[in-house]
């Protein structure tokens, strides 16, 4: 079962559980599944994801890997999160490139680096550490952010591209992160794509966000804006048909309202492979 992913995906959650089992959209290619929501002994959660799993490739993402972090890894969260991976097969295991906790607390929010050698050092030693402890690649989701660290000594995409080459892992588009990181911080969301490694880039995400004017913010509760939608044209022609997920986390509409957006993301990878 441990299947590539291959066109559009979207994230799981549990208000699609029944409609995804009774109607298997054939337009979803992959799901996506939230790795802290599954790292339980049994119940519902799990028992859905079963059923699913035989009709769809997964990939698991998680929230509090901390990868950034000074605290020590957490060995039981990574035990588990091996045990899920065992269970599913997912075709990928990501995170986000940033810190959740500080001091044996967690923040519950996905803040960021500093940008310099030696966090680029730091999280490379701990992404090794994981990715030798689960016996495979992990990917890194660059996140939204709306302050900058004042020790900073490089920009993102070069942070980026720095972890992922000294880690030699993957990385996690979201190009809606890049976005909104790009309107808050006043950069070129477009030069930013066109220095990430192609050769590391093997999943997207696409959402929503907010536009308050002087500030975006991150909400996943909107359709993609067409501003995202261009970039991520761009992030096409750089990157290839890469399979791309769809995610929605609030105000979360039926399976149906969400099929045209999966669609588009079908329609325009489908292109870029016709044209390759």
């Amino acid at each position: 079962m441990n299947k590539p992913l291959r066109g559009a995906g979207l994230g799981l959650r549990t208000e699609h559980y029944q409609e995804l089992l009774a109607q298997r959209p054939r337009d979803i290619g992959w799901l996506e599944v939230i790795s802290e929501n599954y790292l339980v002994d049994g119940g519902k959660p799990l028992h859905f994801l079963d059923r699913l799993r035989a009709d769809y490739p997964m990939a698991m993402h998680g929230v509090s890997l901390s990868i950034g972090s000074a605290d020590p890894l957490d060995r039981d969260y990574l035990n588990r999160l091996r045990e899920l991976a065992r269970r599913i097969e997912p075709a990928w295991i990501s995170d986000h490139l940033c810190f959740t906790a500080s001091g044996g607390r967690q923040s519950h929010d996905l803040l960021p680096l500093t940008f310099n050698p030696a966090s680029v050092r730091h999280v490379a030693r701990r992404v090794r550490q994981v990715q030798d402890f689960l016996g495979r690649r992990l990917l890194l989701e660059n996140v939204s952010s709306y302050v900058r660290h004042a020790a900073d000594e490089m920009d993102e995409a070069e942070f980026v591209r720095a972890v992922a080459d000294e880690a030699d892992c993957l990385l996690l588009l979201d190009v809606n992160n890049i976005y909104v990181s790009s309107r808050n911080h006043g950069i070129d969301a477009h030069a930013y794509l066109d220095r990430l490694p192609v050769e590391r880039v093997v999943q997207m995400h696409l959402a929503g966000h907010q536009d308050l004017g002087d500030i975006v913010i991150d909400t996943h509760d909107h359709p993609v804006r067409d501003e995202v939608w261009q970039l991520y044209d761009h992030a096409l022609r750089r990157f290839g048909a890469v399979p791309t997920l769809l995610e929605r986390d609030d105000d979360i509409p039926p399976l149906a309202q969400l099929l045209p957006e999966i669609r588009r993301i079908g329609s325009a990878l489908a292109e870029v492979r016709d044209a390759a």
